[in-house]
């Protein structure tokens, strides 16, 4: 199985958190959406033979894309790609953007799965983080969707905000777990270089967040969450029985994935590619049917630390048998030598899997790097 991810890169206005490639000039959004157009039909060939899956669009901001462009960009996937009869087609959207007449035209292309950046049901959080949309539309649009027939809905809330108390945060969290989502995301604030977050902060018109708030309110968003039945799968996602994310989950199991349009990124299991990160070059390069991306080939070390990092975020955590099989012995002992430096409390072995404990998760990153090879031995 594999997935395709389509990178819309529009916002109405940039948030002060983000880092990703957007732009806030709409100009571009009908040449930007044929070239994505152009781009499926010049990397099909190459993935004529797999089935696809699922189907994301990310940004940026989707839900702002023209219907009549949605609806060519969906029509050139079916016609060119083998899209399974089930798909998880996701697209992500802003609140303020999901109006009947857009629910309606996302329901007729044939999204199945909204993603809701939510962030907050406070308007001062949301105000702070410049996002769009106020408290109000946050609880308006999960009850419009879910009157448009939208059930699969996924909503994102930012914890250790700024002047974000804990009596504020259990309040967010209780409104979302009061909407019963099959499927919510939560992830803690992380201050980029070079967003205006990080300026505002470093100018003092931003109180810095204190170290010991995030694992405080991570701590608090474990224990409700379990409370109300959901199971803790990845460590910034959190899901009802039998509604697990298929796009993200494909990520962290190392399936395929094909990336279209601007700062896109690709995996096809033995090399990444990643498409430049600029609108009107992706669509020069695009429209004169040549691929502007950079590629990478992966080494058996590179895709050792991937696999290491991505199952480790997981609740079914390492398979030691898949180390040994697709890495071999030598790899397999070095992993169980890294194993034994490692705080015995953050992780525990079960079966075949190495999966991280309730205090694990607060140092997920770093166990995975006391497990990554950094030598060149074993390449």
């Amino acid at each position: 199985m594999a997935g395709i991810y389509l990178h819309i890169p529009f916002c109405k206005q940039a948030c002060y958190y983000c880092d990703f490639h957007f732009s806030t000039s709409l100009r571009l959004v009908d040449a930007l959406s044929d070239a994505l157009v152009h781009e499926l039909k010049l990397r099909a060939p190459a993935w004529q033979d797999e089935e696809i899956q699922t189907i994301y669009f990310g940004g940026g901001t989707p839900s702002l894309l023209p219907t009549s462009q949605l609806e060519k960009i969906m029509g050139t996937l079916y016609s060119l790609y083998k899209v399974t009869d089930k798909p998880e087609i996701t697209l992500e959207a802003n609140p303020d953007d999901l109006t009947i007449s857009k629910l309606n035209a996302l329901k007729d292309a044939g999204i199945n799965r909204l993603s809701i950046g939510i962030q907050s049901f406070r308007d001062e959080d949301l105000q702070r983080m410049n996002r769009a949309h106020n408290a109000q539309e946050a609880l308006h649009c999960i009850r419009l969707a879910r009157e448009m027939g939208f059930e699969d809905l996924t909503a994102d809330l930012i914890y250790a905000l700024p002047e974000l108390t804990d009596a504020d945060w259990v309040a967010n969290v209780d409104q979302l777990m009061a909407m019963k989502l099959p499927h919510f995301s939560a992830y803690c604030l992380t201050v980029e270089e070079k967003t205006p977050l990080e300026a505002h902060i470093r100018k003092g018109k931003i109180p810095e967040v204190p170290e010991e708030t995030a694992p405080r309110q991570f701590e608090l968003l474990l224990d409700m969450a379990a409370t109300h039945g959901y199971e803790h799968y990845e460590i910034s996602n959190f899901a009802q029985p039998g509604h697990h994310a298929k796009h993200n989950s494909n990520y962290w199991n190392g399936s395929r994935y094909l990336g279209i349009g601007p700062s896109a990124h690709s995996f096809d299991g033995e090399k990444r590619w990643w498409n430049v990160a600029n609108n009107p070059a992706y669509i020069k390069t695009i429209t004169a049917g040549d691929f502007p991306a950079e590629e990478e080939i992966l080494d058996r070390r590179t895709r050792y630390n991937e696999y290491i990092l991505t199952a480790l975020r997981t609740a079914r955590g390492i398979s030691r048998m898949h180390i040994q099989t697709q890495f071999g012995d030598k790899m397999y002992s070095f992993m169980l030598n890294s194993l034994r430096e490692c705080d015995t409390d953050w992780y525990q072995v079960l079966g075949d899997s190495i999966v991280l404990t309730r205090a694990g998760k607060h140092y997920a990153d770093r166990m995975a790097s006391d497990l990554f090879i950094l030598g060149d031995d074993f390449i």
